[in-house]
């Protein structure tokens, strides 16, 4: 007696549910019926240049270097590359173990995130910028938006304190202080595969050990 009761409570619940669907969805029909060709083409034109303000900043942010990896090569080009860009990574790094690893990640990042420019500079031959954004723990990632330092991540710790994180771990600790966006127009990549974001770039042998200055 019990159980037929809980039955029928349930059906009524998915059929109100059901109902609930039904209704926004003739709601939308009667919508789109409603609007005449003028409405259509004003609807297709205003997606026409949104698609076309997203091709013009896409191209900007490729002529600028973004989706690629690339470094800084003299430290005063430091300055026009974070003015040039609204988000930028740049990595602080020298020749070790742990800045290779940083730098295979990036390297995949760069390319899945066009709306950001990815950058490394050593951190030895800038002595300037080492002093003054107190570059100590390397690698260390310095998290710009709008010409200004906005976060930094310090070495390993914040992606699990080894060299065996994800790219997909990095990509989560950008995208918290939104220097990347994870999904919509702005990524260049939105489908890509779980399998690639969550790979380890760990080598099956180690040159280095983990760093600090």
């Amino acid at each position: 007696m019990e159980n037929s009761k809980i039955q029928e409570i349930l059906e009524k619940q998915v059929l109100t549910v059901a109902k609930a669907v039904e209704d926004k969805i003739d709601d939308e029909i009667q919508a789109l019926d409603r609007l005449d060709l003028d409405d259509l083409e004003a609807l297709r034109e205003r997606r026409l240049q949104q698609m076309k303000k997203m091709a013009e900043k896409r191209n900007r942010w490729i002529s600028l270097g973004h989706g690629e990896y690339s470094e800084i090569p003299v430290e005063k080009d430091f300055f026009s590359v974070v003015k040039a860009s609204d988000r930028v990574v740049c990595h602080f790094y020298r020749e070790n173990w742990p800045c290779k690893v940083m730098d295979k990640h990036l390297s995949i990042l760069a390319k899945q995130h066009i709306e950001t420019r990815f950058v490394k500079i050593n951190a030895e031959k800038s002595p300037f910028l080492a002093e003054k954004l107190k570059i100590v723990v390397l690698p260390t990632l310095a998290l710009i938006k709008n010409a200004k330092v906005d976060d930094y991540v310090v070495g390993f710790d914040e992606l699990g304190g080894t060299d065996e994180f994800s790219t997909e771990e990095l990509e989560d600790r950008l995208a918290k202080c939104q220097v990347i966006f994870h999904e919509g127009e702005s990524s260049i990549n939105t489908s890509k595969s779980s399998a690639q974001t969550r790979r380890s770039v760990r080598q099956s042998t180690r040159s280095d050990s983990s760093d600090s200055e």
